[in-house]
């Protein structure tokens, strides 16, 4: 069942409580193109106890396409967190790095505007799928890297760190993509996102790469792919939920062993574990 679908059918199934959407907000414009996200924030948001955190939801699409609508964790809402779902430049309109660098402006825009919206600064989570998780693993290993911070947007000093991330069925080595089903559909993607092949563009391609960028100060990661997946090998998550254990870096690595890409991924029982590592790291209990 595809992400999108399976959200609706949950929706429907558990109802969520009415919220204060904002959509097309613009957290950056780049070339005269406004960059966008929409935010979902529960109605109850000023009376949370402890404070209300923030996670983040970065689409997939193969850097070419997908879009924003329908975020898949939008059910945590449910669950009492603010939740955005954010738009980045593909890789047909700019090439890598442009694409962590849009993320890491919303990012930065999001917790320049905490105080208005209600959530708390100090405990904003990321989530992705696919490129989108790549994206989110990116985000969480290139904390303190200048080449991955860019300049995009209003907001640059403040902060693009993130305190967890969870990376569904993300790339995290574009130097060293082993064989898979779809070889030539993941080459061709990444050539597109590099500008070239990875041989014609290998310190690119590193850059882009999570892997190379893991050290012990990583935030929380759950790391979530299919024993199946045909365009993104499970040994790419394996081997970077392998690296951050070597630096003593926290992570959690779980795989669904019929899992694709993008197939059986978000079923409840994932779901659910998706959200209590948010509730975990970002220190949100669930409510009574």
């Amino acid at each position: 069942m595809q992400p999108a679908l399976f959200a609706i059918l949950l929706s429907a199934l558990n109802p969520i409580p009415t919220l204060d959407v904002h959509r097309d907000l613009t957290y950056a414009t780049v070339d005269n193109t406004p960059l966008q996200l929409d935010l979902y924030l529960p109605k109850n948001i000023a009376d949370a106890p402890s404070g209300t955190p923030l996670v983040i939801w970065i689409h997939g699409g193969g850097w070419v396409g997908g879009n924003r609508a329908n975020p898949p964790l939008l059910f945590m809402a449910k669950g009492g967190f603010a939740l955005a779902s954010i738009s980045y430049r593909f890789s047909q309109v700019a090439k890598f790095p442009a694409q962590i660098h849009d993320a890491k402006a919303a990012v930065r825009w999001l917790r320049a505007h905490a105080a208005e919206y209600g959530y708390d600064p100090n405990r904003i989570g990321v989530a992705g799928g696919s490129a989108g998780g790549h994206l989110a693993a990116l985000l969480g290993t290139t904390i303190h890297s200048k080449p991955h911070e860019g300049t995009v947007g209003d907001c640059l000093q403040t902060s693009s760190a993130v305190q967890a991330v969870c990376d569904t069925l993300g790339p995290t080595d574009l130097l060293d993509y082993e064989d898979c089903q779809m070889k030539q559909a993941a080459d061709d993607l990444v050539a597109k996102l590099l500008g070239g092949s990875v041989k014609q563009q290998p310190t690119l391609a590193r850059l882009a790469s999570p892997l190379y960028f893991v050290d012990q100060s990583d935030p929380p990661f759950l790391i979530v792919h299919g024993r199946l997946d045909p365009l993104v090998p499970v040994s790419q998550a394996e081997r970077l939920h392998n690296a951050q254990r070597k630096a003593g870096a926290p992570t959690e690595l779980l795989i669904d062993p019929d899992g694709g890409h993008g197939n059986n991924m978000f079923d409840p029982a994932t779901m659910q574990h998706i959200e209590q590592f948010f509730r975990t790291t970002l220190n949100f209990p669930t409510p009574n």
